[in-house]
């Protein structure tokens, strides 16, 4: 039987709204089949002149844990790392993107109980970035560096498709820019060639329901505030 159309806009809608950055994931393997099912899926995100200028590179077990070590044990700590690649944030942070991204770090880190002043565990949480929060499968995505922006717009929209059809699968992911500044631990681990910007990672797997940092919800505005019809 086939599915009404309402059926079938009630599961994209529920695949793409389901859609959270999970920040504790539990060890369950996630199959080499299901993971190239995904990113064939992803790959049918739309790019100019059909470039498809993305890249991926999947790490797993041994490698992934290769890959975190080599920038836990790097020395760089998080303020000192550098965004020398391309910048993702502005120099100064202003309104009303300066309020709104003080409001989810406030949000997740009352969950965690870990309080304005305590640097320490703040630095302990940003570090779960480079272990991919426990997840089995991390990927590192790269843009050829010769590229310009618009081809980083197409990348945006294969990373969406990858998070959506990650849902479709039962499956939750993180996108973590985080990855960016250490592209020089990263590289010769992964081998990417020097033409290639490490744009950023993502965790893939099973969410671990059990953590509280995982009820996190993040606001969105109401369609109101960015919105126009003109008429």
């Amino acid at each position: 039987m086939k599915s009404s159309g309402h059926e079938k806009t009630a599961i994209v809608d529920e695949a793409i709204t389901s859609r959270k950055s999970v920040r504790a994931f539990l060890p369950t393997p996630v199959d080499d089949r299901t993971i190239c099912d995904i990113l064939e899926v992803a790959a049918r995100a739309p790019s100019g002149t059909n470039m498809q200028p993305w890249k991926v590179y999947v790490v797993k077990g041994n490698r992934k844990q290769e890959l975190s070590d080599a920038i836990l044990n790097s020395g760089v700590r998080a303020e000192k790392a550098a965004w020398d690649e391309y910048k993702y944030y502005p120099d100064q942070f202003f309104e009303p993107y300066l309020s709104r991204r003080r409001a989810v770090g406030f949000a997740l880190y009352g969950l965690l109980g870990i309080g304005k002043r305590e640097t320490d565990r703040m630095r302990e949480q940003h570090d779960r970035n480079f272990v991919f929060f426990d997840a089995p499968v991390g990927l590192i995505f790269t843009i050829d560096r010769r590229l310009n922006m618009g081809s980083w717009v197409d990348h945006g929209m294969f990373l969406q498709s990858i998070m959506v059809a990650a849902r479709a699968r039962g499956l939750h992911t993180c996108p973590q820019a985080a990855f960016a500044p250490y592209h020089r631990q990263i590289r010769p681990v992964l081998d990417i060639p020097d033409e290639e910007i490490v744009v950023c990672g993502m965790a893939l797997g099973h969410e671990d329901t059990t953590k509280p940092e995982n009820t996190l919800r993040s606001e969105r505005e109401p369609i109101e505030a960015f919105v126009t019809f003109v008429k």
